[in-house]
């Protein structure tokens, strides 16, 4: 069970950061990496620039230092969530998981935006 909830918890930690909390987020990051010496502001290294795949044969997040995250597919999440106990659990876990992967489709689609309008 504690596998279980380690991965559900990194999931939803991850769905906070990369979503709920982007304000907050975005705030807490332009004051830890601060302007450069030239007085520019540089994007800290944890920032997500790319986000490949899809929710059946797995989603991979990019980082602007060269790190990457590998968040289980859906049928790696559903199994997981299947273990659950109670009814209410798993459906909670799995209501989680297809969020987290509506999202993280979606976040894929505005950086994909966010790159072409810049080249325009």
């Amino acid at each position: 069970m504690h596998i279980r909830r380690t991965t559900l918890g990194l999931a939803l930690a991850l769905t906070t950061c990369l979503l709920g909390g982007a304000g907050a987020g975005l705030a807490g990051a332009a004051a830890a990496a601060g302007p450069t010496a030239e007085g520019t502001w540089r994007a800290p290294g944890h920032t997500i620039v790319r986000i490949g795949g899809d929710a059946d044969h797995g989603f991979t997040i990019h980082h602007k230092d060269g790190t990457a995250l590998h968040p289980p597919t859906r049928s790696e999440s559903d199994a997981e969530c299947s273990e659950y106990d109670t009814a209410i659990e798993r459906v909670r876990c799995r209501t989680e998981v297809r969020v987290w992967y509506r999202d993280l489709a979606d976040m894929k689609t505005a950086i994909a935006w966010a790159k072409y309008s810049a080249r325009r």
